[in-house]
This record gives C-alpha cells, structure tokens and sequence, in this order.
C-alpha cells in the first residue's frame, strides 16, 4: 500500500510538471548573438538539455557527443542551456572557441529560471553549491512535454542514442 501511495504522488507531481510548462520562452545565446525562442521551433521536436553550473567537464563532453552526431536527428532541435548569472555565463563562453559557439550555442537559463519553471529539481551538491539536477526534456512539435530524464548526478544523462529512440517512437504514434 505504501509504494502505491508513493507511486501515485510521483505520478501527481510529474502530471502537474507537465500541465505547467511554459508555453512559450525565449533565451539568448551564451556569447549573445543568437536568440532561441519556442514559438519559432513550431513543427520541430525540441530537446532541452539542462546542464550543471559553468565549471562541469560531464556537461561540455556531453553537448560535445550530441553535436557529433546532431545530423542523425534533423527533426530534432536541441537547446542546450546553461544556470549560472548572466555574468558567470559570459566569463566562462569567453574561454569556449567561438566558431564551437557559433555553430552550437549554448543559452543562457540565467538563475535556473526555466529550469525552474520546468520543475526541475534540485537540491544536487556541485562544487559547493545546491543546484538543479541534469536534465533532458523533449517537447513535440507543438511545444508540449512528451518526455523527460532526470539524471541522479552530474554523470547521469540521457545518451543521445536513448533521445534518438524516444523519438522515433513518438514519430510513430
């Protein structure tokens, strides 16, 4: 009985997650120059990656994996979208290569305010602070949650082959 009141509240959390999603959003690129805005990805899968503060080496080999085999899904737009302040972002893109940046941006979630809006959790320990955890929402075409992974730690995210099949199967429904 107790596991099933324990399911059911998990199932009642995710459900309301999923109801409260913003509609619409829009970020800015790390570097500035490059806006992302929901409205505009209209007709396209959207997967929004949720990555730890700016200091995370996990984070950029796992933007670096999917940028490598990006092409493998061309219905599949993927933001990748970092928590830190304005300030802290800026800093740190300075010592990324621009041409990596400006092929692959990576946007500012500044303060975690999407995250937040998104629900994701938080209360993860990372370098001294408590942030939300790694996370990987895929909205559908018309911008509405289909999916989600939360990973557990810094090295717990969703494989792109793992993203490449939830894809295909709700291509298929």
């Amino acid at each position: 009985m107790r596991f099933r009141i324990q399911l059911l509240s998990l199932l009642l959390v995710a459900s309301s997650a999923l109801a409260e999603n913003p509609s619409n959003f829009e970020v800015k690129a790390a570097t500035g120059d490059k806006t992302f805005s929901l409205k505009e990805a209209k007709g396209k899968f959207v997967a929004l990656h949720f990555l730890l503060k700016t200091e995370c080496p996990v984070c950029l080999r796992h933007t670096q994996s999917y940028w490598e085999k990006e092409g493998e899904l061309p219905n599949v737009l993927q933001v990748f979208l970092k928590p830190d302040t304005d300030k802290e972002i800026e800093k740190w893109a300075a010592r990324l290569p621009k041409d990596e940046l400006k092929d692959h941006p990576i946007y500012r979630d500044s303060e975690a305010q999407l995250a937040k809006q998104f629900k994701i959790p938080d209360g993860y320990k990372f370098h001294g602070q408590l942030v939300h955890y790694p996370a990987t929402i895929l909205l559908d075409p018309t911008g509405k949650e289909v999916f989600r992974y939360v990973g557990k730690n810094n090295g717990d995210r969703l494989s792109f082959e793992d993203l490449a099949a939830k894809v295909a199967e709700l291509s298929r429904q």
